[in-house]
């Protein structure tokens, strides 16, 4: 299962990086892309979308479900 997340805040790789080791740490996911031209992150895995969505606002940044 695939995930789409829109993430708003990332500024910089060191960004991009946060977001990415947060996604990972979610219990349920194998995989991790982030784009930071995008704004948008790719999470593989069975991974509930709110725990995402909460790891990535832990990190100080925003996100949501891509619809």
């Amino acid at each position: 299962m695939t995930t789409e997340l829109t993430v708003n805040g990332m500024t910089c790789g060191h960004c991009e990086t946060a977001v990415k080791n947060a996604l990972k740490s979610v219990p349920g996911v194998q995989d991790v892309r982030v784009d930071l031209q995008g704004g948008m992150a790719s999470v593989q895995g069975e991974a509930d979308p709110q725990a995402l969505i909460a790891a990535v606002t832990e990190e100080g940044y925003g996100a949501q479900v891509r619809a």
